[in-house]
């Protein structure tokens, strides 16, 4: 069996819908079809397609191999152009991670420019808060918000936002003002549950020692933004990166505090696998969001 063309034949089956159009797709009789998806559902040992007489649904085996070899499709089409003599045009799917808060602010308006530059392309993108493995879950490149960088894969730093203390007017008008990072111990907090360092808030000290605060938490959340509209409800102090923040400040909904004593900042990056060659589908990606965020980035103008 020709499993390169096994894995096409199966992938066109579920991108068409059914065998007879996917055998008219791919110039060969539906008999064709059906004997090459046979061959890999034995060699494989498991049904990968449910099929009626309307349709065909992926069967749960179906659904992760059809990830995976659309991925091993799109990387043996960019592996023929590089060995071409013609020029490499980035194509392919391109499959991205992000932050939830940050994807929805400032990466949702840049796609269908992107789309427009790189019609071949086809985007999938997923906005998730949680850390991923990028290569065990099969994204391409993860747009990441963190100050810890990446030590197994490439990182590429588009921007930095400064992490800042604030709180609703009605909560300050309430509880007072922290003056110094200990008055914080006394007050309020709303945890975000991806936090490297937990509900202790790292300070730099003015000697150049680290200031550690443990806070006391009244809610934790996984989601910038639920934690962000809390605040705005007066229901504690957050540690927000900028880019959550900015409008909120300008418009007087919160309020920054302990302006004097700074937190570590938060980076933008681009990271990819460093396992293999940088394909041309995420180096323009990477090209294109290091352009978007040069010089000062949206949410430090305001």
């Amino acid at each position: 069996m020709d499993r390169l063309r096994a894995f096409e034949v199966f992938a066109s089956v579920v991108a068409k819908g059914s065998f007879t159009r996917a055998a008219e797709a791919l110039e060969t009789s539906p008999a064709n079809v059906t004997r090459y998806v046979s061959e890999l559902e034995a060699h494989l040992g498991t049904r990968l397609l449910n099929r009626t007489s309307r349709k065909v649904s992926l069967t749960e085996s179906g659904r992760a191999l059809h990830e995976r070899c659309t991925n091993i499709l799109d990387d043996v089409a960019e592996a023929e152009a590089l060995a071409s003599a013609t020029a490499l045009r980035p194509r392919g799917r391109l499959r991205i991670n992000a932050p939830v808060s940050f994807g929805i602010r400032y990466l949702a308006n840049l796609w269908p420019d992107f789309m427009r530059r790189y019609p071949e392309i086809e985007l999938d993108v997923d906005l998730i808060d949680r850390v991923v493995d990028m290569v065990e879950e099969g994204y391409d490149l993860v747009v990441r918000v963190s100050g810890q960088g990446s030590t197994a894969h490439v990182a590429r730093k588009l921007a930095a936002s400064r992490n800042i203390v604030c709180a609703a007017p009605a909560y300050l008008k309430r509880h007072g003002t922290p003056k110094v990072p200990a008055d914080l111990a006394r007050h309020a907090a709303i945890g975000y549950s991806y936090a490297a360092t937990g509900d202790d808030w790292h300070f730099a000290g003015r000697d150049g020692k680290p200031e550690i605060v443990r806070t006391r938490a009244v809610m934790h959340t996984n989601n910038g933004d639920t934690m962000r509209a809390a605040a705005i409800d007066g229901h504690g102090i957050i540690r927000p990166a900028m880019f959550m923040v900015a409008d909120d400040l300008k418009a007087g909904r919160l309020v920054r505090i302990l302006k004097d004593h700074t937190l570590p900042d938060t980076d933008l990056m681009a990271i990819y696998p460093s396992r293999r060659h940088i394909s041309a589908k995420v180096r323009v990606m990477v090209d294109f969001l290091a352009a978007a965020f040069k010089g000062t980035p949206p949410w430090e103008r305001t």
